[in-house]
């Protein structure tokens, strides 16, 4: 019987590297993206849309950077930092973008949510004060088949009218190391 291909080339590489603030270091298959590792951590909020790199759903943020997180090899963050949605605030203590967010109705669904919110993230630190037409160009890479965009480019908008000094959403703060096999 024929092994398949991924069976084949199933080489395990080491990673080392900085999820959420955790430092981690695994064993992982060479060909595993870095939507499976995190969603593999339990960081489901990363999610799988297209799977090819177009709709955006599994936005994350690698050293500071937003990522397509189905397209980029799990191994292509060795020594770098990832940053997931459950990095940037939850239920109990929302972000300022996810507050914005709801508060414009800039998500719907929620289901490309997420990958709006880190993909803005992202920008708010590159850009703390971008103009609307900047705030469009980045959104303009996601996709979303509810809002329209105008209350995603709202959101993102009314943070940096609401306090245009605040700067960009922080980074999470580092925390223990762990290991896995």
């Amino acid at each position: 019987m024929k092994e398949s291909s991924r069976e084949q080339s199933a080489e395990r590489v080491q990673l080392c590297t900085t999820i959420n603030g955790v430092e981690v270091a695994c064993e992982v298959d060479a060909a595993e993206s870095l939507m499976d590792l995190v969603r593999g951590r339990g960081l489901t909020g990363t999610h799988s849309g297209c799977e090819h790199g177009v709709c955006g759903a599994c936005t994350v943020l690698v050293d500071d950077r937003p990522v397509r997180a189905c397209i980029v090899l799990a191994a292509q963050v060795q020594g770098r930092t990832v940053e997931t949605i459950e990095s940037v605030g939850g239920p109990d203590d929302p972000s300022r973008l996810q507050r914005a967010f709801s508060a414009c109705s800039g998500l719907q669904c929620g289901f490309c949510t997420p990958g709006f919110i880190m993909l803005a993230t992202g920008l708010l630190r590159e850009n703390p004060c971008p103009s609307e037409h900047e705030i469009v160009e980045a959104v303009s890479s996601n996709l979303c088949r509810c809002t329209g965009y105008a209350s995603i480019v709202q959101s993102i908008a009314s943070v940096v009218e609401a306090d245009p000094d605040a700067g960009a959403p922080a980074r999470p703060p580092s925390r223990e190391r762990t290991h896995e096999a």
